[in-house]
């Protein structure tokens, strides 16, 4: 009997085990490979950037800067004295300041604001504070302070000593690092100071409080050939100093000048190579005549210039040139007329405040070479041409027949007469008086009978007045009179005196007169003008003010020839009232020739604080000194 043995059966008819194990395995690593990703990353290739290739451009000249003057601008006035010394004690005389004026102006809480004119004391003959591009820099030292301000009490042998060798070391600036600076800059194109009071250079340099004495002035900027000279220009200084006085063009000095002694034991190291220094006068010193220079065109070279005081009091600088080859004017004795050094024309304005203190026939300020490389516009006929802003008056008021009209539409032809109560009396064509209610009239004609029946003002003037205390001078300088000086404020009081209110606008005028202290010339020391209502509010009155003026006397001369006084003083005054239409409808001056010339006000308005004028509101310049030697 046959065993059946039974057969396993395997995982799958038909296909063997190891097959499908293998197509398993197989299928796993197809699916995992599925579902990975090879990324290949392909760094891109950078762009490179190439620079463009340089383009020519035409290169364009640089010029300096040109002041561009506004013709409606008004133009800074120089200051023509403002001293600084020890009082004295001088009762003849009155004295109020020139040139500066501070305070609150003409208003004091009125409406409308007052309209002042340009500081004095903003320019000097020491320069200005806003350089024009063609100018000298300008740094006070004080040798009597180190760099704190400390007092460093310097004998008279070591100041000038110090000025030697800072002139000795190259004008090194290191020699003067421990010593005062004043912070305030000044910038002039000129180096015309005849002998002038100390203390205005103190003034100038905002150290009101500093002793005029062991002081210097250091000016720096570029000597540049005049285009009037397009060959060149050869040239030399002639000028004076007062203690002493230098100048360095490039690497060399040029000039030296001072009283003998100061040349004899401090600056004997340069002497001039002129016959003819030492010969003619200028001011209170004969002229030193300086080694020769020549400049050739678009070659600037580096200038500077030094002076200053060794005792104090009185200082001067001039500086004359001459341009070789040629001529000029002889005066009486018998020296040159030499043209003063400058980078810019002379203003009027400047000329007058030279001429204070220049004499006649010693140097000329109208003609000569102008060391400046481009064209500078014409300054004194421009400032001339301006015209200060005056009030913006509508056209004056007829006084002959006008056109009326009533409320009921009827017009016709007369001319004002006055005004009776609540009546307005006309004058027609054929003389016959009318009478109409001011209720009948319209509102323009209103308004002109207010403008013609004015209240009446009392107008009166108040000056206050403080003494100027100088600081102390230099013990040697006690023996002469130091300048007087006081403080002056003036204000004009408008009262209403009449009744009834008067609802348009007013300006008052107040022009300040003051005189030579020697001489026959005016000078308009202050002119303040304001606009207000009269009104309740202000109890029909108003005060207005102007500002703070100094006036000063001082002597100007020589020991060996003697003094004589300059300066200015109070004279009078003027206010005038207008209209909206610019009709004068009051004023008061004590003077009668000021009353006489109402009809030249427009000439008196055009004037600034510290301009000469005559008897007709004529500009004018100041009286010229006399010559101190000859």
């Amino acid at each position: 009997m046959k065993r059946k043995i039974k057969k396993k059966q395997g995982i799958t008819k038909g296909m063997p085990s190891a097959v499908l194990l293998s197509i398993a395995i197989h299928a796993a690593l197809f699916f995992l490979a599925g579902m990975l990703v090879i990324f290949t990353v392909v760094k891109k290739k950078e762009i490179e950037f190439e620079p463009p290739k340089a383009v020519e451009r035409p290169k364009m000249k640089l010029k300096k800067p040109k002041p561009r003057i506004k013709k409606s601008a008004r133009p800074k006035k120089a200051t023509h004295i403002l001293a600084k010394v020890n009082p004295v004690n001088m009762p003849e005389i009155q004295l109020p300041e020139l040139g500066g004026m501070g305070g609150d102006g003409f208003g004091g809480g009125i409406a409308g604001g007052f309209d002042t004119l340009p500081d004095l004391g903003e320019v000097s003959v020491f320069g200005s504070g806003q350089s024009i591009g063609n100018d000298f820099e300008g740094t006070l030292y004080d040798l009597k302070r180190d760099r704190q301000g400390r007092d460093l009490n310097l004998a008279d042998d070591q100041f000038m000593n110090t000025v030697r060798k800072f002139l000795r070391s190259g004008w090194n600036p290191a020699k003067l690092g421990r010593y005062y600076r004043s912070p305030k800059k000044l910038y002039t194109t000129h180096f015309m100071i005849p002998l002038t009071p100390t203390s205005i250079a103190t003034d100038a340099y905002g150290e009101p409080g500093m002793s005029g004495y062991h002081f210097m002035l250091i000016y720096k900027g570029q000597l540049v050939c005049p285009p009037s000279y397009p060959n060149g220009i050869t040239f030399r200084f002639w000028g004076i100093g007062d203690a002493y006085a230098a100048v360095r063009v490039g690497d060399k000095d040029v000039f030296v000048a001072g009283w003998e002694s100061h040349r004899n034991n401090y600056f004997n190291w340069w002497q001039s190579n002129s016959g003819r220094t030492l010969t003619y006068f200028l001011g209170n010193q004969k002229m030193i005549v300086g080694d020769w220079i020549t400049l050739e065109p678009n070659k600037p070279v580096e200038m500077q210039v030094l002076f200053g005081e060794y005792k104090g009091g009185t200082f001067t600088l001039m500086l004359n040139v001459e341009v070789q080859g040629e001529e000029y004017e002889r005066n009486r004795q018998a020296g040159p007329i030499l043209p003063a050094f400058k980078t810019a024309d002379f203003t009027r304005d400047q000329l007058d405040t030279i001429h204070v203190n220049l004499p006649e026939g010693e140097s000329c300020l109208t003609n000569g070479p102008v060391f400046c490389d481009y064209a500078m516009p014409d300054r004194a006929k421009e400032v001339e041409g301006i015209e200060p802003p005056v009030s913006e008056p509508e056209p004056s008021g007829d006084t002959g027949p006008r056109t009326w009209t009533l409320i009921n539409g009827r017009t016709f032809e007369a001319e004002f007469v006055t005004l009776l109560g609540s009546k307005v009396c006309l004058r027609n064509p054929k003389g016959k008086i009318l009478k109409f209610p001011k209720d009948e009239l319209s509102a323009e004609d209103l308004e002109y009978i207010q403008l013609e029946t004015p209240p009446d003002f009392d107008i009166s003037l108040s000056k206050q007045s403080n003494q100027r205390i100088f600081p102390p001078r230099h013990n040697d300088m006690l023996k002469y009179a130091p300048p007087q000086s006081a403080y002056w404020t003036f204000s004009a009081n408008v009262k209403q005196t009449s009744p009834g209110s008067y609802n348009h606008v007013l300006q008052a005028e107040l022009f300040v007169i003051g005189t030579e202290v020697k001489g026959d010339k005016y000078v308009l020391l202050d002119y303040q003008k304001n606009r207000w209502i009269p009104s309740g509010e202000h109890d029909r009155s108003a005060r207005f003010s102007g500002r703070k003026v100094e006036l000063v006397k001082y002597l100007v001369g020589h020991s060996t020839v003697g003094f004589e006084y300059k300066g200015w003083k109070y004279s009078s005054y003027l206010v005038v009232i207008t209209d909206k239409r610019g009709k004068i409808i009051a004023h008061e001056t004590p003077k009668k020739w000021l009353f006489e010339n109402l009809e030249n006000l427009e000439k008196l308005r055009k004037l600034s604080a510290g301009q000469y004028f005559d008897k007709t509101f004529t500009r004018t310049g100041p009286t010229r000194p006399r010559s101190l030697f000859y």
